[in-house]
């Protein structure tokens, strides 16, 4: 079975002496369950694993009552170490006091019960670890599969990947087309939204918010201002809902709504966004035509090109430590601006569909970046690009 590069990040700080909570972050259906399950069939000492979607009314007190049958778990076996693997503990409220109270009781009575949380990735951030946990954990993020590791896994060829994305649990589907959309939408996006979105976030309107995803994912890799997207949802609503869904939507690594780079803050937050969603099957997800019928149509398949690409970056971000832009000024673009400190690095992608552009030198009067590079036709090729970190760019 393929291992992601988080295993041995995971094994080696569990063969560790115990220091920290390890939290196993990232979106649904990304593998981390099935990670741990790999990490516990090949550590050392004895572990208990418990999932709060396994029991209908999780909370605090059962947090507190699985680790409790840890600690005896410890007691009756006589082992001088045990692991603890908590998932979907997002699902719980309160569950940051009360994980922060067990550990440091542990701490005090100097019992090595170590501890793996799992949940879902920036939502778990916002829901407690900053706080309650701070200088307690360690995060491992798990981001969307990248083209890299769909090749190795599964011998994806580049066309594919930039169709279908990186779910790993859908490879065995994209013959069958029809069942693969019809999988994402049900079984991928309902299972996100209702569970991530609706579960974790005040939502007032979730038809509203899912029609917004609906057409941030056809829109992905293009600018479209959220009031032009009020005439097309049958829902009612505003500007400021839209924003506040757009965030929650980005928080979950589903879709989000990259801002225009410019030289302050309050230009960058009131821009027209350019829809970006986080992995290449949730716009196709949504598109009637199938793959065949987009590699033909030039326009259409660029726009999966350069949503693939804009993916590709937002994944590597949080990791990388810098952040994702677009850049337009009357007919001159860029299609996506990374900033890392004072590092600014400009990124066009050519996939044959414009012959020329003045963006990029544009672009360079202006700001003066670090670096300025094509990717594609006459730069960097598609599948080095998506095989490689782009943090190393800023190198």
């Amino acid at each position: 079975m393929y291992k992601r590069p988080q295993y041995q990040i995971l094994m080696n700080r569990l063969n560790e002496p115990r220091m920290f909570i390890q939290v196993l972050a990232g979106p649904r259906q990304v593998g981390k369950s099935t990670l741990v399950s790999q990490v516990l069939e090949n550590i050392a000492f004895p572990y208990d694993f418990y999932s709060a979607d396994d029991t209908a009314a999780a909370s605090a007190q059962w947090i507190r009552s699985v680790w409790d049958m840890a600690r005896a778990g410890m007691s009756v076996q006589g082992g001088r170490e045990r692991l603890l693997v908590i998932d979907e503990i997002q699902k719980i409220d309160n569950w940051s006091e009360t994980v922060k109270a067990e550990w440091d009781r542990d701490t005090r009575e100097k019992r090595c019960l170590k501890v793996v949380i799992l949940g879902s990735s920036r939502l778990l951030l916002k829901k407690g670890l900053t706080e309650s946990l701070a200088g307690r954990f360690e995060m491992i993020r798990m981001g969307h599969w990248s083209y890299k590791e769909m090749h190795e896994a599964f011998g994806w060829e580049l066309d594919r990947y930039i169709y279908y994305g990186g779910y790993p649990g859908t490879a065995g589907l994209v013959e069958d087309p029809v069942r693969w959309h019809t999988y994402v939408r049900d079984s991928l996006v309902e299972s996100s939204i209702s569970k991530d979105v609706l579960m974790t976030s005040t939502i007032y309107k979730p038809a509203l918010l899912r029609q917004l995803f609906e057409i941030g994912c056809a829109y992905s890799s293009k600018e479209l201002s959220l009031t032009k997207i009020l005439g097309q949802l049958q829902d009612s609503g505003n500007v400021t809902t839209l924003q506040n869904y757009l965030r929650v939507l980005d928080e979950c690594n589903m879709l989000t709504g990259l801002q225009k780079y410019a030289g302050d803050t309050a230009r960058r937050y009131n821009s027209i966004p350019k829809f970006q969603v986080y992995n290449n099957a949730l716009s196709s997800a949504y598109d009637t035509e199938g793959m065949d019928a987009c590699r033909l149509d030039m326009k259409k398949w660029g726009r999966s090109v350069e949503s693939c690409v804009g993916a590709h970056l937002l994944n590597n971000s949080d990791q990388g430590n810098y952040k994702v832009y677009y850049w337009r000024e009357a007919n001159d673009e860029v299609d996506f601006v990374i900033e890392q400190g004072r590092k600014v690095i400009a990124i066009e992608v050519k996939s044959g569909r414009r012959s020329s552009n003045k963006g990029l030198p544009a672009f360079s009067r202006h700001f003066n970046p670090y670096r300025s590079i094509v990717v594609g036709t006459g730069g960097i090729s598609f599948e080095n690009f998506l095989s490689a970190d782009p943090a190393c760019l800023f190198m």
